[in-house]
């Protein structure tokens, strides 16, 4: 039984539900999306089952990760219900539906508990340099094994729970019965989508914004790769050290043409900020200055005299690794990743129901 909770559209309000109760289902939305086949009508099944107030039929409703908010369904919707607005607010939602630590449904719908939470690791990186006596050297050596065990310790204790709370939602209380191969076949969409999102490729026009995605990934991975696993700031073999540079230039450079576009409103897309939005641009886009800046300092010699500089950079760093990354908008590399696995195995049970209903038509 799907329950109705009539106050969920309430509820949505802290995520940028935005004009929801505007639509009255034309469904030009639907007709103007690139992405809409048969068991995935975007996104007018959604906002349905949002007025109706069907919390199980969202929870278990891989629609929203689909959408790569392209903003053609708000440019072509006649009652300015922001349709593509609305799926965003219901991908934030449902990180915290899948977040088994309740922590990101505080940073999302508490701008009070999200300062206090940026600064309280401000304050706990500032007492690791008092500990280290304020010594470059230490506490850079502790910045790199931060960065190892901030990796393992997210991923291990809070995304990957949280990607199994995903599929459990989605593929068995969902109750939808594929093929036994569909679960492992589907692994090659997951791992294709996860690292070029090539599904944006659909939406109208949009093939420069996909690129810029995807340098924007390439660059944010082959840093955090550089950095971490290569150590950037303790090396002196200079091809990873020029690496280091590119990629720091490439994330904030990307970075910073997205923060000029969201503030000049250029697009659909552009038009509605969420706070978590602001906080994902503008700590990558930091992340990739600062880190830069260190890698400069160091080889200028100069880095004993900037200790502040490095400071910033791991407070930075640590507010991604240990905020940004488990509970804000940087999850949705994963989940969209793993709602395309997902909807792969829905369509594979369709086809399978399909053929069953076939043949007993056909006996």
């Amino acid at each position: 039984m799907n329950r109705v909770d009539p106050n969920f559209k309430e509820k949505l309000k802290p995520f940028g539900i935005g004009n929801w109760n505007e639509c009255y289902h034309c469904g030009n939305c639907t007709a103007t999306c690139p992405h809409t086949e048969e068991g995935f009508l975007f996104p007018r099944k959604s906002i349905r089952t949002i007025q109706m107030g069907l919390t199980d039929s969202i929870h278990k409703n891989v629609d929203p990760w689909l959408c790569y908010y392209c903003g053609d369904c708000s440019e072509s919707c006649p009652r300015d219900a922001n349709p593509g607005e609305l799926m965003m607010a219901l991908r934030r939602y449902l990180t915290t539906i899948y977040d088994w630590t309740g922590f990101s449904r505080i940073l999302y719908t508490s701008p009070l508990a999200l300062i206090i939470a940026f600064i309280m690791v401000a304050i706990a990186i500032l007492g690791m340099g008092y500990v280290k006596n304020f010594d470059i050297h230490s506490v850079m050596e502790f910045g790199h094994r931060f960065e190892f065990i901030a990796i393992l310790s997210v991923a291990a204790i809070i995304l990957f729970p949280n990607i199994l709370r995903m599929l459990w939602l989605n593929l068995i209380k969902g109750n939808d019965r594929a093929p036994a191969v569909s679960y492992i076949s589907a692994f090659w969409d997951l791992i294709l989508h996860m690292f070029t999102q090539k599904n944006t490729l659909k939406c109208t026009e949009k093939r420069l914004r996909w690129f810029e995605h995807f340098i924007l990934v390439i660059g944010y991975l082959m840093l955090l790769f550089t950095t971490v696993f290569l150590n950037w700031f303790g090396t002196d073999n200079m091809c990873t050290i020029i690496l280091g540079y590119t990629v720091g230039v490439i994330t904030f450079v990307v970075t910073f043409l997205f923060i000029v576009r969201r503030l000049r409103h250029e697009s659909e897309i552009s038009k509605f900020s969420h706070p978590s939005d602001w906080l994902f641009v503008i700590w990558l886009f930091l992340m990739g200055l600062t880190a830069f800046l260190v890698r400069v300092s160091i080889d200028a010699g100069i880095i004993d005299n900037f200790l502040w500089l490095y400071l910033v950079h791991l407070i930075i760093l640590a507010q991604w690794a240990v905020l940004i990354v488990p509970f804000g908008k940087w999850t949705h590399f994963l989940y969209r990743s793993f709602a395309i696995y997902i909807a792969k195995i829905k369509k594979d049970a369709l086809v399978k129901q399909h053929e069953k209903e076939s043949v007993t038509v056909a006996t």
